[in-house]
C-alpha cells in the first residue's frame, strides 16, 4: 500500500487485501506439507540469499499481488509462491518464457514415463 492508499482510505483494494473484511473462520490445524510445497519453500530460500539475491520479499509480493482475482482465487498458497517467484525470475533475465516452458515439459514427461 502506498503512502497516498493511507491518505486515501476509499482508494480501491487489491483482491488479495482481505484486512478487515468479513472472511470467515481461520482453519487453525496443522498439516504436512507435499514434498513440492517443500521445495518451492527451499527454492525461495535459496534464491533469496544474501549472496544470491534473486528475489526479495518486495518482489515475491508484488507478483502474487498482481495476480488477477480468478487467478488468485484458484491458486494454493505455495502455487501463488512458485508463480511468483517463476515471474521475479523472467522479469530479472535469470530465465526465459521459452526456457521455462521447455522445462516445464520435460519435468512433466519424466512424471509421466514415472521417474518423478
Amino acid at each position: 500500500m502506498s503512502d497516498s492508499d493511507l491518505a486515501n482510505p476509499s482508494a480501491p483494494r487489491g483482491h488479495h487485501d482481505m484486512g478487515g473484511q468479513p472472511a470467515g473462520p481461520v482453519a487453525r490445524t496443522e498439516h504436512d506439507y507435499a514434498p513440492w510445497e517443500k521445495r518451492v519453500d527451499a527454492l525461495l530460500v535459496l534464491l533469496s540469499r544474501k549472496d544470491r539475491r534473486l528475489i526479495t520479499v518486495d518482489e515475491l509480493r508484488r507478483n502474487i499481488e498482481t495476480l488477477g482475482a480468478d487467478a488468485y482465487d484458484a491458486m494454493s498458497y505455495y502455487e501463488r509462491w512458485i508463480h511468483s517467484i517463476s515471474q521475479t525470475l523472467i522479469q530479472r533475465g535469470v530465465i526465459s518464457v521459452d526456457e521455462l516452458g521447455r522445462r516445464m515439459a520435460d519435468v512433466h514427461q519424466r512424471h509421466e514415463r514415472g521417474e518423478l
